[in-house]
C-alpha cells in the first residue's frame, strides 16, 4: 500500500509538467566550445572603451527584481518561445557591462522602494519611506523636511536642457516615480486625504500636489487616458505628455486590457519617439513597478511576466537608441524573498513542481517557493498538498514559510547591467547611490561636467519637457 502511494505521488509529480530535457547539439563538446569563443571574442571587443559623451540617457527600474527573478524570468521568456529556457537571453543580459548594487538603506538593513529610490535618482542614501529627502529627514515628521530637500538626475538632466520622461506600471505618485520630482517625508502621503492634520496644518505636500507644483510645464501636457489615444497621437506635434490610464495602478500583464491599456513596451515607445525630439538629449526613468506587487501577493507567475514584458521594453528602446549616444542602465530597488530550486531538471516549467517529493512530509512541492508571504497554508495542520491544487494559474499563491499577509523584501545586492557611453563606470560592487553620478558624468549634466567643456559643442535651444506615461493617482479618481 505504501509503495502504491508512492507511485500516485510520482505520477501527480509527472502530470502538467513541461517535458524536461535539452537540445541534441549540446550533446557535442563543440557546441560549447564554439559559444564559449564567441563569447570571448566579443569580451575582447570590450578592451576599446566607449568613452563618448551620451547625449541620452535610460534608466530601467525593475522593481522588486532581484536576481533570481532575472534568471527565473529569463527561463520564462525562453519557455514561451517554445525552448528549454536555461540557455536563452534577456535583453538586459546582452548589455556588456554588470555590477552589484549595494540596496540598504541609512536606516535599514533591508530597504524599501522609497529609500531606494532616492539613493538611485539623487545620488544620496537616505531614509526607509522618505522620498527625495537626505538622511537627516525623519519618516513622517514634517518638521524634518525643509532644509533636507536632494534633487533628481531628472532636474540635473532638465536644467541642462534635456527633456525628461516618466514612464511606469505603477500610479504616477507611488515611490519609484515620486522620488523624481517629491521632496517626501513619508513615501504614503500619496494626497493631503493620507496625511495627518498637523502634517497638513505645518505645511507639508502631498506627492500629488508637488507633481502639478514641482513640474510646472505638465498643465500644458497633452492628456491622454487609454491605448488608443495615446498610440494615434502624433509624436512631433506633442511637447509635454501626461497619460493617465487607470484608477491606480495598471493592470498585471497578464491580465491588461490589451484594448484600452497600452503594455509597458508601448509606452516607452512613445515616450522615445517625443523624448528624442530634443537635439540636447533626453533621461526617460523606466519603472516595472508591479514586479513587485506580484512578489508581494506571492503571485509569482504575474511577477514574472511583468519582468518579461520590462524585458520586451529594454528590446524596444534597444531599437529607437544607438549605443554611440545613449547610456541604458537596468537595474532593480531591491530583491524579495523569492527563488526557485528542488533539483529540477532542464526545460522543467518554471511554475512547475521540482523532482522531488519532501522527505519529511512525502508531499510534492514547487520549484518556486518565497521565504514568507500569504502562500503559508496548514490543511488539517500539515502543509498544502500542491498536486491537489491548480499551481499554475496566473494568481496561484506559491507557498510560504512564514505566514504574512505582504511577502517583503530581500536584502541581497541587485544587478546592475549597463551598455552605452561610459558604461563601463558601472562596475564590481557600489553603492546604490552611484548610479545616478555615474550617469550624470556620462552625460556631462550634475556636478561633474568639468571633463567635458574642452569639448563642448555649442547646441540649440532645448525642448526641455516632461513625458509622463503612468497611471492615474487616486487623489484624481
Amino acid at each position: 500500500m505504501k509503495l502504491r502511494l508512492l507511485l500516485v505521488v510520482c505520477c501527480a509529480l509527472v502530470s502538467g509538467q513541461r517535458k524536461a530535457g535539452f537540445p541534441e547539439q549540446e550533446k557535442e563538446p563543440k557546441f560549447w566550445n564554439d559559444w564559449a569563443q564567441k563569447t570571448l571574442d566579443k569580451a575582447l571587443s570590450l578592451q576599446t572603451l566607449n568613452k563618448n559623451r551620451a547625449q541620452n540617457l535610460i534608466l530601467f527600474l525593475g522593481d522588486g527584481m532581484g536576481i533570481p527573478t532575472v534568471t527565473a524570468a529569463r527561463i520564462l521568456k525562453g519557455q514561451l518561445r517554445g525552448q528549454p529556457g536555461e540557455e536563452g537571453q534577456l535583453e538586459m543580459d546582452k548589455f556588456p557591462f554588470v555590477a552589484l548594487s549595494k540596496t540598504y538603506n541609512t536606516n535599514a538593513q533591508v530597504a524599501d522602494s522609497a529609500g531606494t529610490a532616492t539613493a538611485y535618482l539623487c545620488g544620496v542614501k537616505a531614509n526607509e519611506g522618505t522620498v527625495g529627502v537626505s538622511a537627516a529627514a525623519v519618516r513622517s515628521q514634517c518638521n524634518t523636511t525643509q532644509g533636507n530637500e536632494v534633487t533628481s538626475i531628472l532636474r540635473w538632466a532638465k536644467d541642462a536642457g534635456k527633456s525628461v520622461g516618466i514612464v511606469t506600471t505603477t500610479r504616477v505618485n507611488h515611490a519609484t516615480p515620486s522620488a523624481a520630482y517629491a521632496h517626501c517625508v513619508d513615501r504614503d502621503w500619496y494626497s493631503d486625504n493620507e496625511m495627518p492634520a498637523d502634517a497638513v496644518e505645518a505645511g507639508c505636500k502631498d506627492i500629488a500636489r508637488q507633481l502639478f507644483e514641482n513640474i510646472p510645464d505638465i498643465d500644458k501636457g497633452h492628456y491622454v487616458w487609454n491605448k488608443k489615444d495615446l498610440l494615434s497621437l502624433n509624436p512631433t506635434k506633442v511637447d509635454y505628455l501626461l497619460g493617465l490610464f487607470e484608477p491606480a495602478d495598471l493592470p498585471y500583464d497578464l491580465e491588461r486590457n490589451k484594448e484600452t491599456d497600452p503594455s509597458l513596451s508601448e509606452m516607452v515607445e512613445v515616450a522615445i519617439k517625443i523624448l528624442r525630439r530634443n537635439p540636447n538629449g533626453f533621461y526617460l526613468l523606466v519603472e516595472g513597478g508591479r514586479i513587485d506587487h506580484g512578489h508581494h501577493e506571492g503571485k509569482a507567475k504575474q511577477a514574472l511576466h511583468e519582468a518579461v514584458e520590462m524585458d520586451r521594453a529594454i528590446g524596444r528602446a534597444d531599437l529607437m537608441t544607438s549605443t554611440s549616444d545613449t547610456l541604458t542602465v537596468v537595474t532593480a530597488d531591491h530583491s524579495h524573498l523569492f527563488g526557485f530550486g528542488g533539483y529540477t531538471q532542464r526545460g522543467n516549467s518554471i511554475f512547475g513542481l521540482a523532482a522531488m517529493i519532501s522527505d519529511v512530509d512525502q508531499k510534492p512541492f514547487t520549484a518556486i517557493l518565497y521565504g514568507n508571504g500569504p502562500g503559508y497554508k496548514l490543511v488539517s495542520g500539515a502543509r498544502e498538498n500542491v498536486s491537489t491544487v491548480d499551481y499554475q494559474d496566473n494568481s496561484y499563491l506559491a507557498q510560504a514559510a512564514v505566514p504574512l499577509s505582504s511577502e517583503t523584501h530581500g536584502g541581497e545586492d541587485v544587478a546592475v547591467f549597463a551598455k552605452g557611453p561610459m558604461a563601463h563606470l558601472l562596475h564590481g560592487v557600489h553603492e546604490q547611490n552611484y548610479i545616478p553620478h555615474a550617469m550624470a558624468y556620462a552625460a556631462c549634466i550634475g556636478q561633474n561636467r568639468a571633463h567635458c567643456l574642452a569639448s563642448a559643442a555649442p547646441r540649440r535651444p532645448a525642448l526641455a519637457g516632461l513625458v509622463g506615461l503612468a497611471t492615474v493617482m487616486r487623489l484624481l479618481c
